[in-house]
């Protein structure tokens, strides 16, 4: 369910009578992936956890990466280590049975993980060579015939993967230079764009396109951690770098669905760094009061609700999971739910 719901309540403030309005995330559900058995942890979400869903009949085979809603939020797709590398479950308030492989499994450990936005591909990222898979997909049915390989390979581990809004570019990071490839997409792989001029410093761990499609963000391993681009079928020249830099390799990036702030996740104290975004990153937020335990690495990192007002982190100390309200700043930490994730959180989404 998409949405969020109006609440509205009578106030008295010195004699005088008002009413307050305030959003409220709609009901839907909320997946983490993590590093112990079952390797996946879905709740109900409604601006606080819900009761934890029972875990899937057939569990992912080891430590889970990346989870990924389907754009109808009819199935449920997360990236792990081990083979086959990536299950696919259908989803109605809790997990079907899982689909069958591919006929052609990713090579590896599969990391990043995306849905295209018609739903009609699902593309991991994973540990060799080729570094990145991609198969049509029908909900209902399945895995379809591998596509072939871009002829430009990226370089080293694919690990961040993103489809531009349109679903006419499919962008993905890896641990080699030029640390980010994107190429066109139409029901397979076109001519690989040139690199941009200036490139990210270090390996490439997780990236995004703005909701206009207008720009695209990538986090790296080195200084400045981030690099931002405009974005019109090829790499525009690289935005000014914050004024406050995050602290650490940023492997998580998301815009929020109005694209007017970019949130990263980063691998030093505070964890997470949020910006008003506009053509260029404003003065970073204040930290949130509870800061994430641990830090986040994984290219299925923070993640806003898809209206937009809430902010979720995965890390590495339990919880395992932290969600925020947010609106131009961070709100109180919602509880941790009764049953936590076990074990690093690696990764977070939440259905359409």
């Amino acid at each position: 369910m998409s949405g969020v719901t109006i609440t509205s309540g009578v106030s008295i403030f010195n004699g005088i009578k008002f009413t307050v309005t305030a959003a409220v995330e709609a009901i839907r559900e909320i997946a983490v992936s993590h590093a112990i058995t079952p390797f996946v942890s879905v709740y109900p979400w409604s601006s606080g956890f819900g009761t934890k869903y029972a875990d899937p009949a057939t569990l992912p085979t080891g430590s889970g990466y990346a989870p990924q809603f389907s754009p109808s939020g009819a199935d449920l797709a997360v990236s792990h280590a081990i083979t086959p590398f990536i299950s696919v479950y259908p989803w109605s308030s809790g997990f079907g049975t899982k689909y069958a492989n591919p006929a052609t499994l990713p090579v590896s450990n599969g990391f990043g993980l995306t849905f295209s936005p018609s739903g009609a591909d699902i593309a991991v990222g994973h540990a060799t060579s080729p570094s990145i898979s991609v198969y049509p997909w029908v909900s209902g049915t399945g895995f379809g015939t591998k596509y072939s390989n871009p002829a430009t390979l990226p370089q080293g581990t694919g690990v961040g993967l993103a489809f531009s809004p349109s679903g006419t570019d499919l962008a993905v990071t890896h641990t080699s230079s030029p640390f980010v490839s994107v190429y066109p997409w139409s029901s397979g792989f076109g001519t690989k764009y040139a690199n941009p001029a200036t490139l990210p410093v270090g390996a490439g761990y997780n990236v995004a396109f703005s909701p206009s499609g207008a720009d695209i963000a990538v986090g790296h391993a080195t200084t400045p951690y981030v690099s931002v681009y405009p974005w019109s079928s090829g790499f525009g020249t690289k935005y000014a770098n914050p004024s406050t830099l995050p602290t650490g390799l940023v492997g998580g990036v998301a815009f929020s669905p109005s694209g007017a702030d970019l949130a990263l996740q980063h691998s030093s104290t505070p964890g997470i760094s949020v910006y008003p975004w506009s053509s260029g990153f404003g003065t970073k937020y204040a930290n949130p009061a509870t800061l994430p335990l641990g830090f986040g690495t994984a290219p299925g990192g923070i993640k806003f609700t898809p209206s937009g007002v809430d902010l979720a982190v995965p890390h590495q100390s339990s919880p395992f999971i932290s969600v925020y309200p947010w609106s131009s700043g961070f709100g109180t930490k919602y509880a941790n739910p009764a049953t936590l994730p076990t074990g690093i959180g690696w990764g977070v989404a939440f259905s359409p």
